[in-house]
């Protein structure tokens, strides 16, 4: 397991971690939540080896292997999507080179009784071994899966990673990690460059991953798909939650409750002994008692509430200036870039009022739509809009486009139109900027930080028509559930692009879905989408099935007619198949009490107070490692009797 053991980090005068610890388990799927600036990211590059504290230590077992995926990474030209995927495979390639070498030894050399002719059939034995232990013989299936997973298609894979964006190049990066054999994988935000068909698809990885995951995520609906148990970081401190991210909101608001609660007793009891230590403070038959009651209110630790950091953004975009019946008509739309097609004949209407998603995975051209329309892309086709359309627009880049030298106060009052430049610290102060912040210069900021600049600059002008192209790219979980809230009363019509399921349910009313150069529309919100789409892909699954089923069936009729067995063989091999089929079902049924038992350790060992209790206990931990080789060692008994069953079934 790794432990994260009283680590402190101090940053200016303010106390990062003060003496923060927790455990991961060998399965463990971790949230780790926190507000912004609270210190998740840090603590990732901390477990990482990335990032230094002031003390405390992290503990993990020896050769414990740590897979890291940083919000940002250094991207290398010079290979093929494979290649540089297969860059992570060090331990394989060297065992590969390894295995090679000896077999040429092996096949020129003829002193065949000498010491180091034995050596070598030695080495390549326990490389042999090895190369099979880590998946040197299904490693690059695993990882056409991986890709393939991820959106690439086969055509990509020897394709230069300089052909690609940023985007799908941090998927490569992605790809590197999933692919290892880690231990424990720390992800922050890895969400971020994926469109909904490969978040699911990493769900999915994710939650079968044999390993432990820690994650930071500002999705909501991921979160809660994947992880069991919520780190929560607030005030230096750490709250550990055995639930999903949903729950732990729950739970979180029940704990400030009852810490309220705790406070205003406590402030109760205070002005009591107040009171009384004033009544008796100069009376001399008194005196001790009232030097007893200052001692008590001197060592009375105070109950602090957690800053949840309350503070929220709250606006409201202004009213919708009337507009035509159709807002938006495309008819024959299509967009190449050079060779290659993006799409064609795209048919699109949106009618005054409605709020609409693009979806999609990346790369089949919902951000290139966006631009068409908003940016005046040139295209094929005709576009336009209705009558009296006036829109704001929201660049999946828009933080960018921000000038870094301007301060935020500049920045809102020379977009401003004049009757509104004096309430331009108001409109800054509703996104949480307030006080000396106004004065920062842009290029200072965070993601976030950019991003709700960006919205602010929208409500300084009615409009009837809102383009938004990924507009929750980093922002926190409270500051997505606020703009969501402002859509869903905005009264004008909506076009969003966005992955984030949890932002668009319940928000817009239609879709359309780019998919293989076609744009096709779907009448309902993202749940119903992703259930008629899930259904579809099933329907095509199982006529794969079927058509693979009747297949087997009529190879396996061919065999058995080519066997010849009589009654007497067919007899034994139906005695020796059930006595297989018993022996793997006891040892999995061992296999089962012994997780069960052990993952019971585990569970203690995460409450300080029993873990205590358990490690003063004489030979607990020869016990617990016990379990743990007896485990193993029933996994090899289980793996050999698969095989035996299965060579009995053939």
């Amino acid at each position: 397991m790794l432990g994260i053991n009283k680590l402190s980090l101090q940053i200016n005068d303010r106390m990062l971690f003060n003496e923060v610890s927790f455990l991961v388990n060998p399965t463990d799927k971790v949230g780790l939540v926190g507000s912004n600036g609270a210190g998740k990211s840090t603590l990732l590059k901390t477990i990482a080896g990335e990032a230094s504290v002031d003390s405390g230590s992290i503990s993990k077992p020896k050769e414990f292997k740590i897979g890291y995926l940083p919000q940002e990474l250094p991207l290398h030209d010079g290979r093929t999507v494979m290649e540089e995927a297969e860059s992570s495979l060090g331990e394989i390639k060297h065992l590969q080179s390894s295995i090679d070498d000896i077999n040429h030894q092996l096949a020129t050399r003829e002193d065949y009784e000498t010491d180091s002719y034995m050596k070598l059939i030695e080495d390549l034995n326990y490389y042999t071994d090895r190369f099979n232990l880590v998946g040197g013989y299904t490693y690059h299936a695993q990882l056409e899966k991986i890709l393939l997973g991820l959106g690439f298609k086969p055509a990509d894979f020897h394709r230069q990673t300089i052909e690609f964006s940023g985007g799908w190049r941090m998927r490569i990066e992605l790809a590197k990690l999933l692919l290892g054999a880690h231990d424990v994988l720390l992800l922050d935000e890895p969400t971020n460059h994926l469109d909904i068909t490969s978040i699911i698809w990493l769900e999915d990885f994710l939650k079968n991953y044999e390993g432990a995951v820690v994650m930071v995520s500002h999705d909501r609906a991921f979160l809660d798909e994947i992880t069991k148990r919520t780190v929560e970081i607030v005030n230096g401190k750490v709250y550990d939650y055995p639930v999903p991210y949903s729950r732990f909101v729950a739970l979180r608001e029940e704990r400030r409750t009852l810490q309220f609660q705790e406070q205003k007793n406590q402030e109760k009891e205070i002005k009591q002994t107040e009171e009384l230590i004033e009544k008796f403070r100069y009376k001399a038959s008194k005196a001790a008692f009232a030097q007893n009651l200052i001692k008590k209110l001197d060592k009375m630790d105070r109950i602090e509430i957690d800053d949840d950091d309350a503070r929220k953004i709250n606006f409201r975009f202004p009213p919708a200036p009337r507009a035509g019946k159709v807002v938006l008509k495309a008819e024959k739309v299509g967009k190449a870039f050079g060779d290659k097609r993006i799409f064609k004949n795209v048919d699109v209407e949106v009618v005054r009022g409605e709020k609409v998603a693009f979806v999609g995975q990346n790369g089949q051209g919902k951000s290139t739509l966006v631009k068409i329309i908003a940016e005046h892309l040139e295209h094929e086709g005709k576009l336009e809009l209705g009558h009296n359309v006036t829109f704001g627009y929201y660049a999946q880049e828009q933080a960018k486009t921000l000038a870094g030298d301007k301060t935020l106060l500049e920045t809102i009052e020379d977009a401003a139109p004049e009757d509104l430049r004096k309430k331009s610290r108001d409109y800054l102060g509703a996104f949480l900027f307030s006080g000396e912040d106004v004065d920062k210069k842009v290029k200072v900021l965070s993601g976030g930080e950019k991003g709700r600049v960006a919205l602010c600059k929208l409500l300084l002008f009615p409009h009837n028509l809102l383009i938004m192209d990924e507009p929750t790219n980093h922002l926190d979980l409270k500051s997505k559930d606020m703009l969501k809230n402002a859509l869903k009363q905005y009264d004008g019509t909506l076009v969003v692009v966005s992955h984030d399921r949890h932002f668009l349910q319940g928000l817009t009313d239609k879709i359309y879905e780019f998919r293989d150069g076609a744009v096709n529309e779907f009448i309902g919100d993202i749940d119903e989408y992703l259930e008629a789409r899930k259904l579809e892909d099933f329907r095509q699954l199982e006529k794969e099935k079927d058509a693979t089923k009747v297949k087997a069936e009529a190879i396996e009729k061919a065999k058995l007619a080519e066997t010849g067995l009589d009654y007497k063989e067919r007899k034994q091999l139906e005695k020796d198949l059930r006595k297989a089929e018993k022996e793997v079902e006891n040892l999995e049924q061992e296999i089962e009490k012994l997780e069960s038992e052990i993952e019971e350790i585990d569970l203690k060992m995460l409450d300080p107070e029993q873990f205590k209790v358990l490690s003063e206990q004489a030979g607990f931990y020869d016990s617990y490692e016990a379990k743990k080789v007896s485990l193993e060692k029933k996994m090899r008994q289980w793996e050999s009797a698969q095989e035996k069953l299965q060579k009995v079934s053939k």
